[in-house]
């Protein structure tokens, strides 16, 4: 029965690790209501590099049309002077984004806080469907919690973040999300507080 249990595991969680590998080398990108940006550590005003990475593919998408609106998404950790979605509304302001374009959901402190204000923000103008950018790892729980929300979801990873620089940063990010899907299946709770890591989703 134990030997049973270990691989079972093993088999599970390399389904899993299969599963988010695959689903965030899928590029969805295509005309919608907004593009949803997932929010990542900050530092006094400077986007961290993985959250930049989201954020220069986010004001790329947004530059080819694909949405009218850009949603930028995560609050502030003790300490912080300023939000995630403040530091993100700035950057995309300095590179030609028009600051009516943009929303911004600025008290989220994990992924399905931040999910649940974005749900809100999109009914709350009338939208449906949203193009949501992260890291590649992240996109598969980002996207099944966008559709247990009744969002039109659809992915779009970033592929310049330093979370697939080299197979280390990618296999410790990986666990991390097999954490935080295993306690989402559980529970329907995202793992905790995501802020304050360079590489927090």
């Amino acid at each position: 029965m134990g030997l049973a249990v270990v691989v079972g595991g093993i088999l599970v969680t390399g389904y899993a690790t299969i599963r988010i590998w695959q689903r965030g080398s899928v590029d969805e990108a295509r005309p919608v209501d907004a593009i949803v940006v997932m929010g990542a550590a900050q530092y006094d005003g400077t986007p961290s590099p993985v959250f930049a990475s989201r954020l220069d593919h986010a004001v790329r998408l947004y530059e080819d049309g694909l949405a009218p609106v850009l949603i930028v998404t995560g609050g502030r950790r003790e300490g912080d002077r300023t939000t995630e979605a403040a530091v993100a509304r700035a950057y995309a302001v300095a590179r030609g984004v028009p600051d009516a374009a943009i929303l911004q959901e600025d008290h989220g402190r994990s992924t399905l806080e931040s999910l649940e204000a974005v749900a809100g923000i999109l009914r709350q103008h009338g939208m449906r469907s949203a193009l949501f950018v992260s890291d590649r790892t992240h996109m598969l729980r980002v996207l099944r919690m966008g559709k247990d929300l009744e969002i039109a979801s659809f992915g779009s990873p970033t592929t310049t973040s330093p979370t697939d620089a080299s197979l280390a940063p990618r296999l410790d990010a990986t666990l991390h999300e097999l954490g935080a899907l295993a306690l989402y299946g559980l529970v329907g709770a995202a793992s905790g507080p995501e802020l304050g890591t360079p590489g927090s989703p």
